[in-house]
């Protein structure tokens, strides 16, 4: 019986399956599905009608850890242990794979046999799958590019040996039919990019999918553990900020900046959060920063600020900024790319007539002044240069206590020198020293935490410099000037002081 039962099933090489996982495919420990799980009304687990489903399995550990709460919660109603494991099991939990390897993960989390119709599982179906579904998918590709994900034809046109990565829940257009059912919670953790094929490197956030797919299914509970990116919008992510800030369904948030403290060894640029949105909940959000072991936790509206401000202690500093009245630095700061040359472009060696000098990541080399095409009028002024990366591969590694730098060392270069897009001119004068006290200004610790305020990311744009003061630079400014005059309190000087690390002025 069972040899007939394995020979007339497709079984997969595990090892195969393994080669192609994608790495934003970050499996959820135990303790933070538990997290999230705990921030439901826990009488849902005992409802023998509760239906959960998780859109993004992986290793089955979420609809593993609801389990053991309905296994609990539903005693009283079910005392028999077989007939409460096959109600739970086949009429209460639900999940779509990622890939064909997590289905087999989830099927064995979850049924402790990767094939529910086997004589190992702990309940019996009469299929395969169980409530356990994968479905291999094809993008839709146009223009190069999935119409669904934005995922890279080059990339993901596969043989049908190899994952397609065309997920389930966001490669249709009638979600609810995935189940043909209402369901009351639904939680997970989604992929969370794919390579677009950008440079060769580039890669598009899909997680933002999920949210919204999940939401047009009306759960009365949605829980997604998701890149922090979102918060300040950015690559693909404007449209999902405005609808995640403007929706006061979203009852709780919780904010690891460093993602580490969440995903032990798992490095992701910006931070990691996962949130609850209740959608009888009107209202303010709490907002719970993690550091470490610490909780910094406040109730406040999420669309209090055009972006979201993460830290709860930032939020009295930034609006005394604001309130000022002053003009900010992101007025006044060039976007990316300001005269039109890319970040490989390479010049002359050698200087020829009408050259002037342009500086690229290997140095100074010359072009011709007529191939300048953008922002010629201030091609004769001294400008205040960045990178455009956050330092140190978005300072992941950084310990808090050693504070953060933000920035990377400043560059004045001078009339009649431009830049590629390597750089960021974020301060640009007619004056040797309006430039020196800009320069000066920069690195002072708190316009480097105002501006750290609008990172979420590795990348350092115009926008992040939306808190940051635009001063009059004819006069010296240092952080003793900047906190009298917006008035902070010495607590929140500590707390600038804490987090921003000094800058070396150098020689001027």
């Amino acid at each position: 019986m069972a040899d007939d039962f394995y020979s007339g099933i497709y079984n997969p090489d595990v090892l195969s399956c393994l080669a192609n996982l994608s790495n934003d495919e970050v499996f959820t420990p135990p303790e933070i599905a538990n997290q999230m799980l705990d921030l439901l009304p826990q009488e849902l687990f005992q409802n023998p009608d509760t239906k959960f489903l998780d859109p993004a399995c992986k290793s089955g550990v979420f609809l593993r850890e609801i389990a053991k709460r309905l296994l609990k919660g539903l005693e009283p109603l079910i005392p028999d242990l077989q007939p409460r494991i096959d109600h739970i099991f086949q009429h209460q939990l639900y999940g779509i794979a990622i890939t064909e390897l997590t289905s087999l993960l989830s099927r064995r989390g979850v049924y402790c046999s990767k094939y529910p119709n086997s004589m190992y599982s702990v309940t019996q179906f009469d299929d395969t799958e169980g409530n356990i579904r994968f479905k291999r998918i094809i993008h839709r590709w146009q223009n190069g590019k999935c119409i669904f994900c934005g995922a890279s034809q080059s990339q993901y046109e596969r043989e049908d040996v190899l994952e397609t990565h065309a997920y389930e829940l966001i490669h249709n257009t009638r979600p609810e039919e995935i189940f043909n059912m209402k369901f009351d919670v639904i939680i997970g953790n989604p992929p969370y990019q794919l390579n677009d094929g950008g440079n060769g490197v580039s890669a598009a956030p899909i997680f933002q999918h999920f949210v919204q797919q999940a939401k047009k299914l009306n759960p009365q509970y949605l829980s997604m553990i998701i890149p922090a990116r979102w918060y300040a919008g950015g690559k693909g992510l404007n449209e999902f900020r405005e609808m995640m800030i403007n929706d006061d369904h979203i009852s709780k948030l919780i904010d690891y900046e460093s993602s580490k403290d969440c995903f032990e060894g798992v490095n992701i640029a910006g931070g990691i959060c996962y949130f609850l949105r209740d959608r009888s909940h009107t209202g303010p959000c709490e907002i719970i920063n993690m550091v470490g072991d610490e909780k910094i936790c406040a109730n406040r509206r999420l669309n209090e600020f055009p972006i979201l401000i993460r830290s709860n202690m930032a939020i009295s500093i930034v609006k005394k900024i604001l309130d000022s009245g002053i003009d900010v630095l992101s007025e006044h700061t060039y976007p990316r790319n300001p005269f039109g040359f890319a970040t490989n472009y390479r010049g002359r060696e050698i200087k020829q007539e009408n050259d002037i000098e342009i500086l690229s990541s290997i140095g100074f080399q010359y072009v011709d002044k007529d191939e300048i095409k953008k922002n010629t009028d201030i091609i004769d002024h001294y400008k205040v240069l960045i990178g455009r990366l956050v330092p140190s591969n978005g300072e992941l590694d950084v310990n808090p206590k050693d504070g953060y730098k933000v920035i990377t060392d400043t560059r004045i270069i001078l009339p009649g020198q431009i830049n590629t897009e390597t750089y960021l001119d974020i301060g640009v004068f007619k004056t040797e020293q309006e430039a020196i006290n800009f320069d000066r200004f920069l690195k002072s610790k708190l316009p480097r935490f105002l501006l750290r305020q609008a990172i979420s990311s590795l990348n350092v744009t115009r926008e992040c410099f939306r808190f940051v003061p635009f001063e009059d630079f004819r006069q010296v400014w240092n952080d003793e000037k900047l906190y009298a005059k917006y008035k902070l309190t010495q607590v929140e000087i500590d707390y600038v002081e804490s987090i921003i690390r000094p800058m070396d002025l150098g020689d001027r």
